[in-house]
């Protein structure tokens, strides 16, 4: 594999890279470390410390210094910094654009096209919102000079997982840095680099120390030590179901608002009346954007038994083409999962399928491309069969989807519906006033018509039932979720 690496990544990776706390650079109390692999051939890529605890409370306490100064500046002074902070980023967005692909796996023309400037664009919108918020909104009380008062809450804790590392950093902190709060970022420890980076191009941009803090660890010491700090005002994680529930227990003994984006099993209702073929090039493509590796995307496919056979041929066709290679490529289409662990899940998973009596559309598999051994590779898989199949009914998480057929309107809306997962789901139909409809009766945070994993700020995303909770992102109304409100109230008599 042949990547040509940049200055700036060459010397970013050449040393161990530290905790960012108060705007500085910090190792770990007790010297620990550990080595973040490339997906796409296995090698090392970095060596990052390690924390717990002891590095949690540091990066609170650093935060809460910040606190002050930065809910003190007006809205226009901070959205100014973080205007400048964007700015910074964008000048960078080949070095992250690197980091992502290395760190992830995924192709780096997504990357290019969508991590890194969607995610500089949200600092941009939530910048540019804070400074049209109203934070001050006049009651109408008999007798009573009233108002709602809003103001940020403190210091609020992330942990993000590792499938969009600098999209989901980005989605966080920036309606929470808008809003007066200052942050301490938990990283996933297998994909830490592009936070790690993040917040040196935060310092360099002149974002007052403390404001941005970033701690390397585990889920159990360092995830844990921040989920339970006492002095964390806020909490906000992405990821599995079964950690959101710790998270969320956690944060419930301390009385901490929590917000949660948890995993998803997505449906897609495929009715008779569609282009056949680009439906099924676009659902194709579902489950090789980022390797399948997205918690909303469509990984349960309903289909008319009409169209089923001519769908199925055309889907094949599709993923049989796909470009599978190396991250850093540019002829990728579709990289390796992000580790040995994850790609181990995966082919469990349609084992599992498979004894469970599931019909092999597409076997899958674990060929890598020539030089690349080592990597992590899972090829994309097709299963069909029982809607009860375990590979129809749990999030996988890979390149690998379930085929069902369904007859009519009212049996495809019952099998969305039956399980307890409620993230995104997608109908697909030339009928509107039916795709509509069959929208409004999947429960969902999200319904998308004729089209899978559709993003754009200003548009709610968040999830219902054991898709999480508390907020959603990417919306005015993620802003107010960093706002605690507070009445305040003069009597006239």
């Amino acid at each position: 594999m042949n990547v040509q690496f940049t200055q700036t990544v060459t010397g970013f990776l050449r040393t161990p890279v530290q905790h960012f706390i108060g705007g500085r650079w910090k190792s770990d109390a007790n010297g620990a470390t550990a080595q973040v692999l490339n997906p796409s051939d296995g090698s090392p890529l970095a060596t990052v410390a390690m924390g717990g605890a002891a590095e949690i409370d540091e990066a609170v306490a650093a935060a809460g210094k910040a606190f002050p100064a930065w809910s003190a500046l007006s809205p226009n002074e901070r959205a100014a910094r973080l205007h400048r902070f964007a700015e910074h980023l964008e000048k960078h967005s080949a070095d992250l654009a690197l980091l992502e692909s290395l760190d992830v796996g995924k192709a780096i023309t997504a990357a290019e096209g969508f991590d890194v400037p969607f995610g500089i664009e949200c600092l941009r919108y939530f910048a540019t919102l804070s400074t049209h918020a109203h934070y001050d909104v006049p009651l109408a009380i008999k007798n009573i000079e009233a108002r709602t008062h809003r103001a940020p809450y403190g210091v609020c804790g992330f942990v993000f997982p590792w499938n969009f590392p600098f999209t989901l950093l980005l989605w966080g902190i920036a309606p929470a840095l808008a809003a007066g709060n200052t942050v301490v970022v938990k990283p996933s420890e297998v994909t830490p680099l592009s936070s790690l980076f993040v917040g040196k191009l935060a310092a360099e941009a002149g974002l007052p120390d403390g404001v941005l803090n970033v701690v390397m660890g585990d889920g159990p010491k360092a995830g844990a030590a921040l989920a339970n700090h006492p002095k964390i005002k806020r909490m906000s994680f992405t990821g599995s179901p079964e950690v959101g529930k710790k998270i969320g227990e956690a944060c419930g003994r301390n009385l901490v608002p929590c917000k949660l984006e948890l995993g998803g099993k997505g449906a897609a209702v495929v009715f008779d009346d569609v282009d056949v073929d680009a439906t099924a090039q676009k659902l194709a493509g579902a489950i090789t954007l980022n390797t399948g590796q997205v918690c909303c995307t469509a990984t349960r496919w309903f289909v008319h038994e009409k169209i089923y056979d001519r769908f199925v041929d055309k889907v094949m066709g599709t993923l049989k083409e796909t470009k599978i290679g190396p991250g850093p490529d540019r002829d990728t289409q579709m990289g390796p999962v992000v580790s040995e662990a994850q790609r181990q899940r995966v082919l469990r998973y349609v084992e599992n399928g498979v004894k469970q009596g599931a019909e092999v559309v597409l076997p899958g598999g674990t060929a890598a491309p020539r030089g690349c051994e080592h990597g992590f590779y899972v090829q994309p898989s097709l299963l069909a069969g029982s809607p009860e199949n375990v590979c129809c009914r749990e999030e996988i998480f890979g390149p690998s989807a379930f085929l069902v057929k369904f007859k009519d309107e009212t049996a495809a809306v019952g099998l969305v519906n039956q399980l307890t997962y409620g993230l995104a789901n997608s109908v697909w139909s030339a009928d509107l006033k039916r795709a509509s409809r069959v929208a409004e009766h999947m429960i969902a945070g999200n319904s998308w018509i004729n089209a899978h994993n559709v993003f754009a700020y200003g548009l709610p995303y968040g999830g219902v039932n054991l898709s999480g909770f508390g907020g959603g992102v990417n919306s005015p109304e993620t802003f107010q979720d960093y706002l605690r409100p507070q009445t305040i109230a003069r009597p006239l008599a």
